[in-house]
């Protein structure tokens, strides 16, 4: 278990026009993704989060309870919140059918910008190879 303070590594723009309780929740699985949150690691607190971002805490509760709902992270009674090993929910098809929206968006935009296959598997795989999923 890790006993060091946890930091606040994330980015929010009020003015994305994504909600801010979206934008820490991805950027809570963007660093739970690439290993900077590791399992068992715990998450800031609700206080210093909106402390130092300068949002709601409630925005910041919100965040928290749909990551726990999908199964990220776990409510630790007295201590916050923590990193829990991943579980993937439902069957793979049907995991795949919700990556699939994602992964035309990107060679759209691949194919906008002129790029090819070989370019974009040369963007992908290190990011895969990140993630322990080759």
């Amino acid at each position: 278990m890790h006993n060091e303070e946890p930091t606040i590594p994330y980015a929010i723009s009020p003015s994305s026009g994504v909600p801010v309780y979206r934008q820490l929740m991805d950027a809570v699985r963007a660093e739970i993704a690439v290993g900077r949150l590791a399992v068992g690691r715990t998450l800031p607190s609700v206080r210093q989060v909106a402390k130092e971002l300068e949002i709601n805490p409630m925005t910041v509760s919100k965040a928290y309870s749909r990551l726990e709902v999908e199964g990220l992270v776990e409510r630790m009674p007295g201590r916050g919140m923590r990193v829990v090993e991943r579980r993937p929910r439902g069957p793979v098809q049907e995991r795949r059918r919700e990556l699939e929206p994602f992964a035309r968006q990107l060679v759209d935009h691949a194919y906008r910008l002129g790029l090819g296959s070989d370019q974009v598997r040369r963007i992908l795989d290190p990011m895969l190879e990140e993630l322990g999923n080759e």
